[in-house]
């Protein structure tokens, strides 16, 4: 269902953010993000001169490879477009994330490493998306091979195992209905 009306306005500007995750054949994942801006009215820019309605303002891409444990194998980032001339410099800051995981920490971790004045605004806030896409796109199809795999071997051992999205939101609180149901050994409610 769609937000509700609006009174009438005029359309300003335009941020669109696409992420996809695949799973490559070499056993790694990629993570991609890719960021545009676009305003809808011509303006001037120092470094661009005239930029016309819908023009990319910012055209930017970032490529996080993944092993299965969610650690930074390599990283690629590109920037198309910028309303600066020295943009692009950053891009190889980025190649500090490698080695990183992503989990408890992740935000912390990446503005150490490419915060404020050592990477790119857009791209740094691009991140942490990108990690969630990474879970989403990485966790359920490892869950369900190791499932899968140890069907037999290992029946009730994973019942051990603390859920890894415990209390990473409201739904998944340890006092909350959704583990009561699911997960009733990590259960803290009433």
């Amino acid at each position: 269902m769609p937000l509700s009306l609006s009174p009438a306005r005029k359309h300003i500007h335009k941020r669109s953010i696409q992420l996809d995750g695949y799973e490559r054949e070499d056993g790694l994942w990629d993570i991609e993000g890719h960021l545009t801006d676009v305003k809808s009215y011509s303006f001037k820019n120092k470094f661009r001169g005239e930029l016309k309605p819908n023009e990319y303002i910012h055209d930017m891409w970032i490529r996080l490879t993944l092993d299965d444990d969610l650690t930074i194998r390599d990283i690629e980032t590109r920037i198309d477009d910028s309303p600066y001339k020295i943009c692009p410099r950053v891009s190889e800051n980025y190649k500090e994330l490698k080695g990183l995981k992503i989990g408890i920490g992740w935000r912390r971790a990446v503005k150490q490493k490419v915060g404020s004045k050592l990477g790119c605004t857009h791209l740094t806030e691009l991140l942490a998306p990108l990690a969630t896409v990474a879970i989403q796109t990485i966790m359920p199809l490892i869950i369900s091979r190791k499932k899968q795999k140890n069907i037999t071997q290992n029946r009730g051992k994973d019942k051990e195992k603390k859920p890894m999205l415990l209390n990473t939101c409201y739904n998944w609180s340890s006092d909350g209905d959704y583990i009561k149901e699911n997960n009733p050994e990590f259960y803290t409610g009433q």
